[in-house]
């Protein structure tokens, strides 16, 4: 028998929030292939590929939201996400770490690029140290280079989950696999 911790009731709601949620939109027939968090949920590549810009914007948001409260819980020296002007320039802190979490960066436009080599720029300025925790590894070249250009240190997939273990303790890439499907959108609660 499984014993629930506090922080699985606080995952697990996270990701009943975020089924309810995509349980509302329509969805068709399964292509190739998928992620972790994609199998939470049962979203398939196609589903996704209907509606790309929300599953992006919807996936990117949860998987901040799971990142953000696990490190609040467990990490050493968490913070809040940093303000700069009227902008959030990273999602938390640890330490001296300031973390932002993208599911996926996907984006080119040249706006896009100089936001994130002045928001390196600052948050190394500060003394920190500009960390991005991307889940997938499949993100626009000239982003990444543009994010490298402004001090970021940069993580995707596994050596993602790899960073979230040293500063959490815990297995979240173990944690999506043991819930794969248990979110599905096309199941009640």
């Amino acid at each position: 028998m499984t014993q629930h911790t506090p922080i699985d009731t606080t995952l697990s709601s996270i990701l009943s929030g975020y089924q309810e949620s995509f349980s509302k939109k329509v969805h068709e027939k399964d292509s190739s292939k998928t992620d972790l968090l994609m199998d939470v949920f049962g979203i398939t590549p196609a589903m996704k590929a209907e509606n790309s810009q929300y599953w992006g914007r919807e996936l990117g948001m949860c998987w901040q939201r799971l990142v953000v409260s696990l490190c609040s819980a467990h990490a050493k020296d968490f913070g809040p996400a940093l303000k700069w002007e009227s902008n959030e320039p990273c999602d938390l802190t640890v330490g001296k770490l300031a973390i932002d979490t993208k599911y996926r960066i996907g984006s080119g436009d040249s706006g896009t690029l100089k936001k994130w080599v002045s928001y390196g720029e600052y948050l190394t300025a500060q003394g920190y140290t500009p960390t991005l925790l991307i889940f997938r590894t499949d993100n626009l070249d000239s982003a990444i280079k543009a994010c490298i250009r402004g001090g970021w240190k940069i993580y995707t997939g596994e050596a993602t989950l790899k960073q979230i273990h040293k500063l959490t303790n815990v297995e979240l890439g173990e944690y999506l696999k043991r819930n794969n499907g248990k979110h599905s959108i096309g199941r009640k609660r």
